[in-house]
């Protein structure tokens, strides 16, 4: 008798704990996140991470989104495409996320946004520039994949247009050979087409590559008298400090990334002067939001400048724009928060911006013209290219 009893209150216990168990879970909601935590993409990544938790801790602490607190679920995909589909498949179906964040590189994302799709998900893509987005309408009506960050034609519609305004005509192209790399090189060329106008030298080169010297030797010798690069921060560093090694000194505009730390640390004093498109500029935040976020993120990651302030920024956005399509929702299945997102009733003053609607059932890019203005390296830091050229 007594051994009944004990086995009652056993199983009893048992039951209260899975209750308790199953009560906390259902009090979160969980956001997949990731990117290139490690590697030499990972400011990025790292610093898009810091941003979507910095927002999330703030709306937590503001009482959570339907009454229950947002939880990150992070993996570092360590910038290999094959990771990236691993990872995605295991926050659907292992973690369960109800939206999915990131990630940073071109070739990650590709191997790995098919699968948000497919199960209904959202994913709003906060940094990688080259991954599809608009283009998944042509296969997928149901489209789950949104982005905000300047995607590969805006950039490249801005790097080739500075290059114009400045007079030149003899552009060479170098760009990294991976799938980043090579987007932004077939994006360059073809805006330089509209404008009728042909590089006269196109090379590339690989990731950890540390000499450009030939390369470089062969553009000169072409003649180009712009030099429009497309990488991530540490080879972009040793493009900068080839060109000072053959003493060739030539205008350098890129992709957004000429912004990342390792690329202003490791290229000193032969960064100045290069530009790129910048959805934020650390030193040129001015509204109360930007301001609050600057010194916030400064407090909590004790970074000064911030390794990547474009994807802390567009990481601390994503996080917000997820948060009010979940409470215009009034739920967390996937289907009504895409359908959300698709048409956002409230304006979001962000960081990187304001947005109004940024998205529609058609038109899954956030970011705009409007949205972006180039930056140059100054000094060790970014600063707006038209107040450095004024200096």
């Amino acid at each position: 008798m007594k051994s009944q009893f004990t086995t009652r209150i056993f199983l009893l216990a048992a039951a209260a704990s899975l209750i308790t168990a199953c009560t906390k879970k259902s009090d979160d909601i969980k956001v997949g996140v990731y990117g290139p935590f490690t590697g030499g993409s990972a400011p990025m990544g790292v610093s898009m991470r810091n941003g979507a938790q910095l927002a999330i801790e703030e709306i937590n602490a503001a009482g959570g989104v339907l009454g229950k607190k947002l939880v990150m679920v992070d993996r570092d995909d360590e910038a290999k495409n094959e990771r990236g589909g691993q990872i995605m498949q295991e926050l659907l179906d292992k973690e369960q996320v109800v939206a999915v964040l990131g990630p940073i590189n071109t070739g990650v994302a590709n191997a790995s946004t098919n699968y948000p799709n497919k199960k209904k998900v959202p994913q709003i893509i906060n940094v990688s520039a080259g991954a599809k987005v608009n283009d998944y309408f042509k296969e997928v009506p149901e489209n789950y994949i949104f982005r905000i960050a300047a995607n590969d034609p805006l950039q490249a519609k801005m790097v080739v247009g500075e290059a114009l305004k400045r007079g030149f005509k003899k552009p060479a192209l170098l760009c990294d050979d991976t799938n980043f790399g090579q987007s932004g090189r077939h994006q360059m060329e073809t805006i330089l087409e509209s404008n009728g106008l042909k590089p006269v030298y196109v090379g590339k080169f690989k990731i950890k590559d540390t000499d450009m010297t030939a390369q470089l030797q062969e553009a000169k010798a072409a003649k180009a008298d712009v030099l429009l690069v497309w990488g991530i921060g540490p080879e972009l560093a040793a493009v900068s400090n080839s060109l000072d090694r053959i003493g060739w000194k030539v205008d350098q505009i890129g992709s957004w990334t000429l912004a990342m730390s390792n690329y202003i640390v490791n290229a000193g004093k032969n960064g100045n002067g290069t530009t790129m498109p910048q959805t934020f500029i650390e030193l040129s935040a001015t509204t109360p939001r930007q301001k609050k976020f600057v010194e916030d993120y400064r407090k909590k990651y004790n970074e000064n400048p911030i390794q990547s302030a474009v994807s802390a920024a567009q990481g601390y956005d994503s996080v917000y724009l997820l948060k009010m399509a979940i409470q215009q929702a009034g739920s967390t299945e996937g289907p009504k928060i895409k359908a959300a997102l698709e048409n956002l009733a409230e304006t979001y003053e962000g960081v990187t911006g304001t947005y109004t609607k940024p998205f529609s059932a058609t038109d899954h890019e956030a970011v705009k013209d409007a949205n972006v203005r180039m930056g140059m390296v100054k000094d060790g830091q970014v600063v707006e290219a038209t107040a450095a050229a004024k200096k």
